[in-house]
Parts: C-alpha cells; sequence; structure tokens
C-alpha cells in the first residue's frame, strides 16, 4: 500500500491574518480560491514539505487554536529557530524531555536546551500560530533505520 500524508486543516477564525502568518514564516502560497458558494480554501506548504496544510471558510468545525502537535522536522533546528524569529514567529528556546522517549503535551517535563546525548529526534523547539494552534519543531539529523 502506498500512502502519504497531503493536507492538515487547520482551524483557525481569520483566515487572511493566519495566511499572513504562514506566509511571513516562509510558507509556500499554493491556492487561495473561493468557490461560487462561500467555500473558501487557502493552501501552504513549509519550505522543503512534501505534504501542505489548509484553511479557510466552511472546512472545518474544529475550535480555532485546538489543533496542537503538529511537527515540522529539521536537520538544523537552531538555524530555523532563527529564522523563524527574524520572520516574526514567537519560538521557544530549544528543549528536550526529560524521559528522552518523545515528548509529553504541552510543556510538562521539559529540560531546557538540546538532548545531551543525540542530535537527531531529542530536540525541540515550539511555536503557536495566531489563533493557537501549537507547532513542535524537531531536530532530525539522520534518520531512524527504514525512515
Amino acid at each position: 500500500m502506498d500512502l502519504r500524508l497531503e493536507i492538515v486543516v487547520i482551524p483557525v477564525s481569520d483566515v487572511d491574518r493566519a495566511k499572513a502568518f504562514y506566509e511571513r514564516i516562509g510558507f509556500r502560497l499554493d491556492a487561495d480560491f473561493t468557490s461560487d458558494k462561500g467555500l473558501r480554501v487557502v493552501q501552504l506548504t513549509p519550505p522543503g514539505s512534501e505534504a501542505s496544510i489548509i484553511f479557510g471558510e466552511r472546512l472545518t468545525t474544529a475550535e480555532p487554536g485546538s489543533l496542537q502537535g503538529l511537527h515540522l522536522v529539521t536537520s538544523d533546528i537552531a538555524a530555523a529557530r532563527t529564522e523563524l524569529l527574524e520572520r516574526g514567529a514567537e519560538v521557544s528556546e530549544l528543549w528536550h524531555d526529560a524521559d528522552g522517549v518523545f515528548h509529553w503535551a504541552g510543556d510538562e517535563n521539559r529540560v531546557p536546551g538540546p538532548h545531551p546525548a543525540t542530535d537527531s529526534y531529542g530536540t525541540y523547539a515550539s511555536f503557536s500560530d495566531p489563533d493557537g494552534n501549537g507547532w513542535t519543531i524537531q531536530q532530525v539529523v539522520t534518520r531512524a533505520p527504514g525512515r
């Protein structure tokens, strides 16, 4: 079977504000259209990603800001964090999970700074969009076998 994650629907309260935010932080605008029945779809793609996000009007009944745990992966988390900060995102300091397995919801079990034993899968930073939808950036320098 061949299945790829293509699109994640993001619940937002102000489509134009969200569009401006995601473009400002470097996501590529792929589409922005409205049907004659009032369905608006805005699609953006993170730099280097094959998957995209969409938001708009009449796309989801989820509450704006309710989506948490979206992950972006980078091979250089310090550089990605710096660029996002320069583009106006409020990005956390680097952190890792105290247990070193993955990470807990929210900021529970976080330890400041990069993971001391690995450069892949252990170091994170986080930010939110204007509605509070939560993103986590994860550093992966060397992928696990089979990935």
